[in-house]
């Protein structure tokens, strides 16, 4: 494996992040402030408790998973489609470099800007609500899992989009409403009955589940089942980029 050329592409996608520090970094911190002053003021004062959760603290798993989703897709899929657009891919395909080290410096760098905001979310939330982390490994699996996958997922967006609008589609309107409707700011089993079971069909309510047992102990669906549909999407995905670079779907485009 060519470690000198990961080396390069990760750098260069990671310096890409300081040169645009206030949409990558200030912007969704600022973002999930306000969340914090709007649901937690607003919906904090009416609901106290949620499974003996104080509500501030109960839906910071949810705005940093909220985060972590639309940040990774962002930063992966821009990573990718920007060198096609400008037409530097082709200088990309013909280095000495294998697929699967394109893949290794994109993904990882869109992961760990994913990771770095995540953390740095973490931290504005301890100004606002106490928190506690009763399972720190886990709480870090969850939180890599999810940046890999989701990274993976916007670098598939990223070969498949053709124009910035399409950059925006999947991550604005399927992305998003997922994550507001898969327990971010409610816990499920305070629905109907019937809205309970269609929740489960949302692929996001297992992994902001998982992450928030790793919080506090409380889940709505079991820790094992959200472990297995985080590594079950992340093969899918995998399989997605292989077949991807296999048959050269739209990377010269």
């Amino acid at each position: 494996m060519n470690l000198y050329a990961i080396r390069a592409i990760y750098m260069s996608e990671m310096a890409r992040t300081g040169r645009t520090l206030m949409q990558s970094i200030l912007s969704p911190v600022i973002s999930t402030s306000l969340y914090f002053v709007v649901f937690g003021a607003a919906l904090g004062s009416r609901i106290e408790q949620i499974d003996g959760v104080g509500y501030g603290a109960f839906i910071v798993p949810g705005l940093i998973m909220l985060s972590l989703l639309t940040q990774s897709i962002s930063n992966a899929s821009m990573g990718i489609y920007f060198p096609k657009f400008i037409g530097t891919i082709y200088e990309l395909l013909s280095a000495p470099v294998s697929y699967l080290e394109i893949v290794v410096a994109y993904v990882g760098a869109a992961a760990t800007k994913s990771i770095i905001l995540g953390a740095i979310i973490l931290a504005t939330a301890g100004l606002f609500v106490p928190l506690q982390i009763l399972h720190p490994f886990w709480m870090l699996l969850f939180l890599v899992l999810t940046a890999v996958t989701f990274s993976l997922f916007g670098f598939i967006i990223g070969i498949w989009a053709d124009g910035f609008e399409k950059l925006q589609v999947i991550p604005l309107l399927i992305i998003t409403p997922l994550t507001f409707l898969g327990g971010s700011f409610y816990s499920i089993s305070m629905l109907p009955p019937f809205w309970q079971t269609a929740a489960l069909f949302n692929p996001v309510v297992y992994l902001v589940s998982g992450f928030r047992w790793s919080f506090y102990g409380i889940a709505d669906v079991n820790v094992a089942v959200s472990l297995g549909m985080t590594m079950g999407f992340l093969a899918i995905c995998l399989a997605i980029v292989a077949w991807i670079f296999r048959t050269g779907y739209r990377l010269k485009s």
